[in-house]
């Protein structure tokens, strides 16, 4: 493996964006003048990005500003774990060129990982992000030894607050209402409230608050994040 990040760019067609969204605009700015012309990009990184300026906003704008060319996304429920079993599973792309939409579609798409594209970028990128917050939510609720019931209704309620938060602040993007029910979305959301690291470090967190996110991660998710408090402190910021 190549472990230079602008060795292993310099002759790509396609940018793969899979890293903790916090270290983005870091590794945006050591690839500056550095990538093949006519390349873009595609990110599969669930958050939302702060620019210097305070100003939240969707980490494919911080790509495209910082590197100047076009970026896609995926999304879904698809549990890595499982895709590496080669389980059954769905993704969206969110691709506002439906040429560059479809070329990702045949590199990614799998007998076992199907895709469906949409030219829906923003909605598509914001449910991947906004998710990991109810599935924040719904781990405390577990956590908290509630049901069932409890969680389906964190769900939904969740759901309703993702949709509205996303023509709220972000409506000037031509959002479609049938994203939502995309794998990106209502999918994705039930995954991630069942099985993803979100929810698995906030029920831990509920059962010890005595304990921090931080101390969770290291002890649970063996060196990997749990986006959902981070994005939540970054809506917070907008709201």
């Amino acid at each position: 493996a190549i472990t230079d990040v602008v060795e292993a760019c310099k002759e790509a067609d396609i940018l793969i964006f899979v890293l903790p969204h916090q270290f983005l605009d870091r590794i945006c700015k050591s690839l500056v003048g550095k990538i093949k012309p006519g390349a873009y990009g595609v990110s599969l990184i669930k958050g939302l990005g702060i620019a210097e300026n305070g100003d939240v906003g969707l980490l494919t704008d911080r790509i495209r500003s910082i590197l100047n060319i076009p970026c896609a996304v995926l999304m879904g429920a698809n549990l890595a774990p499982e895709v590496a079993k080669e389980n059954y599973c769905e993704a969206t792309i969110g691709s506002l060129d439906q040429q560059r939409g479809l070329e990702l579609k045949s590199i990614f798409q799998t007998s076992y990982f199907r895709m469906t594209v949409t030219h829906d970028e923003s909605a598509t990128e914001l449910c991947g992000a906004l998710k990991n917050i109810i599935a924040v939510g719904a781990g405390f609720a577990e956590g908290l030894g509630y049901g069932g019931n409890t969680k389906a209704a964190v769900i939904r309620l969740g759901f309703k607050e993702m949709i509205k938060f996303i023509h709220k602040f972000f409506g000037n993007r031509e959002i479609s209402q049938s994203t939502f029910l995309e794998s990106c979305g209502i999918a994705d959301l039930i995954t991630t409230c069942y099985g993803g690291r979100n929810r698995k470090v906030a029920m831990a967190f509920a059962q010890d608050p005595n304990t921090t996110i931080a101390q969770l991660e290291t002890e649970l998710l063996n060196g990997q994040s749990a986006q959902g408090p981070l994005t939540a402190k970054e809506v917070n910021l907008m709201l």
